[in-house]
């Protein structure tokens, strides 16, 4: 006798998974072009987001010729802005002029031992190379970013005359003072 293939009997669905189906379809349809953004003002209150003033970058360009190297008046004029009057008492101050790869070499007068501050300052479009010496240590090696001022902190543990070299590769104005703390 031949052998009848048991057939099977249709899946039948519940009702509950009918439901959680239909809602799965209607959020997924609803929500589809939902973007949330988050913002700084999220967590404020409405009404103080509300009145709150638009916030602006105060970052204003820096006029690109205020590194341009100076002379006369206008050289003395920077000369105080960049180095104001010192608290303390000023052994040596220098400035001038440099021409494009132009070395500068000063030197102080003998200083007491003690703690001093040794302020530099230049004014290029490129950087300014500082280095001060005493006798045969180096006390400071910098290349200046112009239009800044730095000060350096050194220590004499005896009397000594320091040795200040200045040198730009383009044209610069330079300037330091040192004062003892």
């Amino acid at each position: 006798m031949p052998t009848v293939p048991a057939s099977r009997a249709p899946r039948q669905r519940t009702p509950a998974a009918a439901v959680v189906l239909s809602v799965a379809v209607f959020l997924g349809t609803a929500l589809s072009g939902c973007e949330y953004e988050y913002s700084a003002d999220h967590w404020d209150d409405e009404s103080t987001s509300a009145a709150a003033a638009p916030t602006t970058d105060a970052a204003l360009p820096r006029d690109p010729h205020l590194n341009e190297p100076v002379s006369g008046k206008e050289l003395d004029a920077w000369v105080h802005e960049v180095l104001p009057d010192a608290e303390g008492q000023v052994f040596h101050t220098g400035f001038g002029t440099l021409e494009a790869d132009e070395e500068r070499e000063e030197t102080t007068t003998k200083l007491p031992k003690g703690t001093y501050a040794l302020t530099l300052a230049c004014r290029s479009a490129r950087r300014v190379s500082f280095s001060i010496e005493n006798g045969e240590n180096e006390l400071v090696d910098l290349s200046l970013r112009c239009g800044t001022s730095r000060v350096n902190v050194v220590q004499l543990v005896s009397d000594a005359a320091l040795m200040i070299k200045v040198d730009a590769n383009g044209p610069a104005n330079y300037a330091y003072r040192v004062s003892r703390i």
